[in-house]
């Protein structure tokens, strides 16, 4: 009977192949930690670490996965919240005295052209825009002189402001509050600025509407800014 390999006729069968030893006959480190690898992960006790280890790997991989759908889930919750406190008189008392809360509804912002129908809300922590949209708090009101400026999701948490790069000089956006409705025209096409660049935030004489959100889409590297200039505001009758 033959002692070689059928598969590997070089390597006599019973014996180490060459490659598992060096020049002075030593075997290699490489295949000595294999080999207590090998032995490690027979025990019970390293079986069970490693199942578990794979399990948690298993279910990372389905949170990341499934991650941005799980937030608009909780972002529909939350919204559907929002529209019951938007519409309530004691919401528009509080409207009116300026005593909106952080991370309460301030106003619903319209974007035919895009599909977007989102209740924004007051503040922009990450708390407050787990409702998709947030008003930065040193800024005009909307529908006010100065410049109000809003912040959105783009990839996750209802990603209200996914395809705002697409707005174009002269397409409408809504504003409406508790008190009123205005409506803003999109002055110029969207730009990139750095997440520091606060001259985007800062008021003017007029009455202007800036749209803020990451850039590129799952990314806080950059920022896409699109500004819009008011056009026309109506008074809700009381």
């Amino acid at each position: 009977m033959s002692d070689r390999s059928p598969l590997y006729p070089e390597h006599p069968l019973g014996r180490p192949r060459p490659g598992d030893r060096d020049a002075g006959g030593v075997r290699r480190a490489g295949s000595t930690v294999g080999m207590l690898f090998d032995s490690w992960r027979r025990r019970p006790v390293p079986r069970r670490i490693l199942g578990t280890l794979s399990i948690l790997m298993l279910l990372g991989g389905v949170v990341l996965f499934s991650w941005p759908f799980l937030t608009n889930l909780w972002t529909d919750y939350k919204q559907a919240g929002l529209e019951d406190q938007f519409s309530s008189d004691a919401h528009r008392q509080a409207y009116v005295t300026r005593t909106i809360q952080p991370g309460d509804a301030l106003t619903r912002i319209l974007i035919p052209g895009l599909d977007v129908d989102t209740i924004v809300v007051e503040g922009t922590t990450l708390s407050a825009l787990e409702a998709g949209a947030g008003h930065y708090q040193d800024t005009a009101l909307p529908c006010e002189r100065g410049n109000a400026a809003i912040a959105g999701h783009r990839t996750t948490y209802g990603k209200p402001f996914a395809a705002i790069d697409e707005l174009r000089p002269g397409q409408e956006i809504t504003l409406e509050t508790p008190v009123g409705r205005c409506t803003y025209e999109v002055a110029g096409r969207p730009w990139i600025t750095h997440p520091s660049d606060f001259k985007v935030l800062r008021q003017g004489k007029g009455s202007s509407l800036t749209l803020t959100t990451c850039h590129p889409p799952g990314s806080a590297e950059e920022r896409l800014i699109v500004r819009a200039e008011l056009v026309s505001s109506e008074v809700f009758p009381v």
